[in-house]
């Protein structure tokens, strides 16, 4: 954990998403297992949490041997469309919401910042109840985040802090009045580079 100094107020909170709001791990793991299985190739629940868990999906999609990037975006898309299928292992990080949710009762903005799909974390926050900054608040339960950034929003993924300064100055924030809630190596990495407060989350 690395947090601010006593004497700065922090103003935005960073939460990245699978891992550290939810836990998504089996989702994920039975989403992508069926899909590669409609393509021949067939994976563990064991071996994919072993050595492609928290990959961004292309990267993923060339190790398993995906070579051409129009299959890739062909399984990426199917990959999307199996997910929902697999929500009921789906588990929010409650105790982290609700510090998320008193936080923006006292002014300050949360956001989710994730190298994964938009389209993959907006479905799941719908079925946990949480919405996005344009959801209407029918359909937002558990209350909304400020702002989501994802992989589509970037040019590097993490371990580069781009994600994280991207979504401070899109809010004018300092890292100095920032605080990131990550999970994984990679994504405390990204934080510490991005000067900001850390704080490292265990599901």
């Amino acid at each position: 954990m690395n947090t601010p100094r006593t004497d700065t107020r922090i103003r935005l909170i960073l939460l990245d998403f699978d891992g550290t709001l939810a836990d998504t791990r089996r989702a994920n793991t039975l989403a992508y297992l069926a899909t590669l299985g409609e393509a021949g190739i067939h994976l563990s629940e064991e071996e994919y949490a072993a050595r492609y868990f928290g990959m961004r999906c292309n990267e993923f999609l060339s190790l398993v041997g995906i070579a051409d990037p129009a299959e890739r975006e062909r399984l990426r898309l199917r990959k999307i469309e199996l997910y929902p299928r697999y929500f009921d292992s789906v588990r929010l990080n409650r105790p982290l919401w609700e510090f998320c949710r008193q936080f923006q009762q006292g002014g300050g903005r949360v956001w989710v910042v994730s190298t994964g799909s938009y389209d993959n974390i907006h479905n799941v926050m719908r079925h946990t109840g949480i919405g996005g900054p344009d959801d209407p608040a029918e359909l937002s339960p558990e209350g909304r985040v400020d702002g989501i950034l994802t992989g589509a929003d970037v040019v590097h993924g993490k371990p580069d802090p781009e994600c994280f300064l991207e979504a401070m100055k899109r809010e004018g924030c300092r890292p100095e009045e920032t605080l990131v809630f990550e999970d994984s190596d990679i994504g405390v990495e990204a934080a510490r580079r991005s000067g900001a407060g850390y704080i490292r989350v265990k599901l």
